[in-house]
């Protein structure tokens, strides 16, 4: 099946219509609620809470002995937030950075779920197989409930961030300013965090423990170099992460043996790619080309003043001159006398050139400039 053909069946198959809103809906959620992630400077968090998630999981099928996904992911949320607040706690009662605590959280964490997995699997019971697919994602199992608890979670994030939209955004950019003006900055802050880790928790089955932070992170990374508003950037990374879920699902569906979870987090990747390459203001494409810009425009100041030190030793400033003088001054080139010509700033007549009475001023204007900034 190519691509073509998916997108055809995608509105008639009732699996590939589940699995392609679901993946949809994932991406626009973890994609809002990580743009907060990204701007608090808590990139890890996503990493750590996934990890964090996978001995609630195993625990949930110990007590249940059922493989139910919405026990499984509750008991994943359990440990995610115990996780998430022990990191909290770790923070501000011990001397350790932040990085410390998330590292060691998600590998204790993280460990403790490999080990209780392990002992699963050596329980004589047949329910306990495919447990394993909560590390690396498996997106054909999603049903309908899946998709609907998703959009809820979804719609309720969304309700809540408008709601609350102006003390998150005091927050993220200064904390103590929002406590001045008298908000409950813990409050808020435990808000965010509970609704990242509900995101997260939401993707383990789609993208699983391993993948789930490049989703909860890379759409919001290439919205950020697009743009300076915090709204934009919502919007952007929900879109970045809805198309990363869409596009993973289909090239998954269209190719044998391809896993949907990291098909997504690879184009997702693409975009935040792109983003790095393309973005008008941020992008290493027209950073490069500012560069070559300026330093152009450098080169022909640089040619201009020292046409002006030449000619100001005449009275008559279209004194014609040799081309040859130039050739020992640093910077200068065919190109940036050509291009001095257009600008009407010199005249050119064969081998001489002479300034005309704009070139003069511009000339004398970047000469004082530099004496002033030398001195």
């Amino acid at each position: 099946m190519n691509l073509q053909e998916y997108f055809s069946l995608v509105f008639s198959d009732y699996t590939l219509r589940t699995i392609t809103l679901g993946t949809a809906i994932l991406g626009a959620v973890t994609g809002m609620l990580g743009s907060f992630a990204v701007l608090r400077k808590q990139s890890l968090l996503g990493d750590a809470i996934s990890h964090a998630a996978l001995p609630g999981i195993a625990i949930a099928f110990l007590i249940t002995g059922a493989k139910d996904s919405n026990t499984l992911l509750l008991g994943a949320l359990v440990s995610g937030l115990i996780g998430t607040f022990w990191i909290r706690g770790i923070v501000s009662k011990t001397h350790l950075k932040s990085d410390t605590a998330l590292g060691l959280i998600l590998s204790v964490f993280f460990g403790f779920g490999m080990l209780l997995l392990t002992y699963i699997q050596k329980q004589p019971n047949a329910n306990q197989a495919g447990l394993d697919k909560y590390l690396f994602g498996q997106a054909a199992t999603l049903v309908e409930s899946d998709v609907w608890l998703m959009a809820i979670v979804t719609g309720v994030s969304l309700c809540v961030m408008l709601l609350f939209w102006k003390e998150f955004k005091i927050l993220l950019f200064d904390k103590d300013y929002a406590e001045t003006l008298g908000f409950n900055t813990k409050t808020i802050d435990v808000l965010i965090t509970v609704f990242i880790v509900l995101a997260i928790v939401l993707g383990l089955q789609t993208v699983g423990v391993v993948l789930m932070s490049a989703m909860l992170l890379a759409p919001a990374a290439a919205a950020r170099q697009w743009t300076n508003s915090l709204s934009t950037m919502v919007v952007l990374a929900s879109v970045f992460g809805a198309f990363s879920g869409v596009f993973g699902t289909a090239i998954s569906a269209s190719q044998n043996n391809l896993s949907t979870g990291p098909v997504i987090v690879i184009v997702a990747a693409v975009f935040v790619l792109i983003s790095f390459i393309f973005s008008p203001s941020r992008g290493l494409l027209f950073r490069q080309i500012r560069f070559v810009k300026n330093r152009r425009d450098l080169e022909l100041q640089k040619t201009l003043s020292f046409m002006f030190h030449i000619a100001e030793t005449h009275d008559d400033i279209s004194h014609p001159h040799e081309i040859r003088i130039l050739n020992n001054f640093q910077g200068f080139t065919k190109g940036s006398l050509k291009t001095l010509e257009e600008k009407n700033y010199i005249r050119l007549e064969g081998s001489t050139w002479s300034l005309t009475d704009q070139g003069f001023e511009t000339a004398s204007n970047l000469y004082n400039q530099q004496h002033q900034n030398n001195e």
